[in-house]
C-alpha cells in the first residue's frame, strides 16, 4: 500500500504558493491532480470554518476516500480590511 502526504500553503486569494508531496504513490502525477482537486474542494469549508471558530488548527476539515484534509489557519485574515 502506497501512502503520500501533501503539504500546501495557500494565499488568501486561494492560490497555492508552495506545494510539497512526501511519500510514495503508484501514479505520482495522478496523485498530484487528486490532491489539488481535494484542496480546492475543501477551501470553501475552510473559509466558512475560519470565521466561526477561534481555533487555528482544524484537524479534519474534509475527507475523500482514505485522505483527510487538516488545516492550520494563520491570523492574517483578521487584519484584512475587506478589499
Amino acid at each position: 500500500m502506497a501512502s503520500t502526504a501533501c503539504f500546501v500553503i495557500v494565499s488568501k486569494n486561494d492560490i497555492p504558493v508552495y506545494e510539497a508531496e512526501v511519500g510514495s504513490a503508484l501514479k505520482k502525477e495522478d496523485a498530484a491532480h487528486q490532491h489539488q482537486f481535494i484542496l480546492h474542494a475543501a477551501l470553501d469549508v475552510v473559509q466558512d470554518l475560519a470565521w466561526t471558530t477561534s481555533a487555528m488548527f482544524l484537524k479534519s476539515v474534509d475527507r475523500f476516500n482514505d485522505l483527510v484534509v487538516s488545516v492550520y489557519v494563520t491570523a492574517g485574515h483578521i487584519l484584512q480590511n475587506g478589499n
